[in-house]
């Protein structure tokens, strides 16, 4: 299973869901909260190509985006494709 990295803040419904998602399908993944800035949200900001909505998702070295880009990839039957590559 690849690296699956999840930046959030603190009482974000939206990292919420996507934490829930990634969790019923078994996925350890690796959570940074940056509700308080500093050199987490820096990375983030420049992985991400400068997307500053939280959450944002990166499994491998894939950037899936946010809540909903990870929900859709659900729908279309394409997330557990990348969750076992």
């Amino acid at each position: 299973m690849p690296k699956i990295e999840v930046y959030t803040k603190f009482f974000c419904p939206y990292c919420t869901r996507a934490m829930s998602l990634l969790k019923s399908k078994g996925a350890a993944f690796e959570e940074y909260d940056i509700s308080m800035g500093g050199a987490r949200r820096a990375e983030m900001l420049a992985r991400s190509g400068g997307a500053s909505t939280v959450p944002q998702v990166f499994i491998g070295d894939r950037h899936i985006g946010g809540s909903d880009d990870l929900a859709a990839l659900e729908r279309a039957g394409k997330l557990d494709a990348l969750l076992n590559a």
